[in-house]
């Protein structure tokens, strides 16, 4: 999983609420289990018309916000079914960071798992913010997660609470895999061990 540290980007504007996983990525692009390449099927049915062709107005194909690293969203992002494909599709379009009055549990908790940033922010900051993200070329913000901040386009500060284990884990892009080889040397000692007082346990290879 790649670090989060700083994010310096276009923030795209996206108020709708209760936008829900298959809002986010559309069931037939379930398929696969591979991450690269779901940034396609991001928002289809609102990026796209049945026959492929781009809506227009929709405002990742805005030309402001197609290179958008920040999605400035309504409340309850996220919800409906529980689909890891989601922050996938998003990491993939490169979306690193959401800010937004609320999550659904579930998504909220993936996007940590994926390197994405979910802020929450009472809905007064959010609005501000989102007036922020309609600025088009102009709207670019700064996410310093160290120290825990958002720098608005007119040199506002937003500071913003993480929860401490979660801000380490992306700080030093970990994911599950990763704490769990940080306890490689206990896991091999405690493996050794156990086989020396188990010794009949110990699979021999043919």
């Amino acid at each position: 999983m790649d670090k989060f540290t700083t994010l310096h980007g276009v923030a795209a504007p996206m108020p709708m609420i209760n936008v829900d996983t298959d809002m986010i990525i559309p069931a037939r692009y379930l398929k696969t289990i591979a991450r690269q390449g779901l940034g396609k099927g991001l928002f289809s049915a609102m990026r796209h018309k049945p026959d492929g062709t781009e809506i227009a107005d929709f405002v990742l194909n805005h030309p402001h916000y197609r290179e958008a690293k920040i999605l400035v969203a309504g409340e309850n992002f996220g919800c409906g079914s529980s689909r890891e494909h989601a922050p996938w599709a998003l990491l993939d379009f490169g979306i690193r960071c959401i800010i937004a009055p609320s999550y659904a549990d579930i998504f909220h908790a993936n996007c940590y798992k994926n390197g994405i940033l979910p802020i929450t922010l009472p809905q007064e900051i959010c609005d501000q913010l989102m007036d922020d993200a309609k600025k088009g070329a102009n709207a670019r913000l700064t996410v310093d997660l160290e120290a825990q901040t958002i720098t608005r386009p007119d040199g506002g500060i937003v500071h913003f609470d993480i929860d401490p284990f979660r801000k380490h884990c992306l700080l030093h892009g970990l994911d599950e895999v990763g704490l769990t080889h940080q306890k490689h040397h206990h896991i091999s000692a405690f493996e050794e061990k156990h086989h020396h007082a188990h010794p009949w346990l110990r699979h021999h290879a043919p």
